[in-house]
């Protein structure tokens, strides 16, 4: 590291393992740090390392328990700002809160910026993350936010394949521009579902827009909870008479039922995921596939302590 302060990273309780990654890659060690629950069910949280004058990184998704964890990130923002650090950068692989962008019901509160108004509150300069959800969430911050796109390592898994009669399909018009990038990165067409969503866990695809009749198909989006839209799109594909069925997306969270639906889809030749957040073994299948996106976190947390320009990594071209 060549930049005057001091680099200093820290880890939640969401995803060490993660954070053990990155600071292989950038070569510095992951500082200590401890967290407890007193018996009033309260967090506290001890950064043990110094942060004084020092960039400090601190890194943590936003996982089932999502409350647990997001107060955890907060706590420790704030424990870092008391310790006098220079720069704070919350490191947020994944922000579960980018679902909840607008109100469109009536007395609803948006959850994604009331959540980023917390972590400014608490102390955060800058906000490091992959893949929002809703693009718009990036305007409800008041500091930088690196939205990171891992469009890059998922084609690159798939750059090696034959992909001669393969379309890349999104089950939602409105992931189409990440979807078009994705098949200009692998040079094949693309194709995109028209998508209503009932219910949190019911969809409906009522269309495919697109040619993909007797083709091998990789359905792409940005992440996958309970599996209900992969499902209902293997349907639809399955109905096109559609040849091999991989999925590919950037969060792998797999919720309630969606291990047993997945492992129920004989369809689905393939998953791949990356390792945004933590895959146990209770949420993996042997045609599953984890890519780390470590490598391209260590590259922005080395550019943004090192004063570089960091929008080469947004989207992969």
């Amino acid at each position: 590291m060549t930049a005057a302060r001091e680099i200093a990273v820290f880890s939640g309780s969401a995803h060490p393992s993660l954070s053990d990654a990155i600071c292989a890659r950038l070569g510095v060690p992951l500082l200590p740090s401890a967290a407890q629950r007193f018996s009033n069910d309260c967090l506290e949280v001890q950064l043990q390392a110094s942060c004084r004058e020092r960039d400090v990184f601190l890194i943590q998704p936003l996982v089932p328990p999502v409350q647990d964890n997001l107060m955890e990130l907060l706590l420790m923002l704030d424990a870092a700002r008391g310790a006098s650090a220079s720069r704070l950068t919350a490191v947020i692989p994944y922000y579960a809160y980018a679902r909840s962008d607008k109100k469109d019901k009536p007395r609803i509160s948006i959850g994604g910026r009331l959540v980023a108004d917390l972590l400014v509150t608490a102390g955060a300069g800058r906000v490091l993350t992959v893949a929002l959800h809703s693009p718009q969430v990036h305007g409800f911050f008041s500091v930088p936010v690196d939205n990171l796109s891992a469009l890059g390592v998922l084609a690159q898994h798939f750059s090696t394949y034959d992909l001669a009669r393969t379309v890349v399909v999104t089950p939602d018009l409105g992931n189409a521009e990440s979807a078009t990038v994705f098949a200009r990165l692998l040079g094949v067409p693309v194709a995109a579902g028209s998508k209503r969503r009932l219910a949190d866990d019911h969809v409906v695809i009522e269309t495919i827009v697109g040619e993909v009749d007797g083709c091998d198909v990789i359905v792409l989006d940005d992440e996958i909870a309970n599996g209900g839209t992969v499902i209902e799109i293997v349907r639809v594909l399955r109905a096109r008479g559609v040849k091999r069925i991989a999925l590919a997306c950037t969060h792998g969270l797999f919720t309630g039922p969606a291990m047993e639906r997945l492992s129920g889809a004989r369809e689905i030749q393939e998953i791949v995921t990356t390792d945004t957040v933590p895959i146990t073994s209770e949420k993996s299948l042997p045609d599953m596939r984890v890519l780390s996106v470590a490598p391209l976190l260590a590259e922005a947390i080395r550019r943004i302590h090192d004063g570089e320009s960091v929008s080469s990594l947004f989207v992969a071209d």
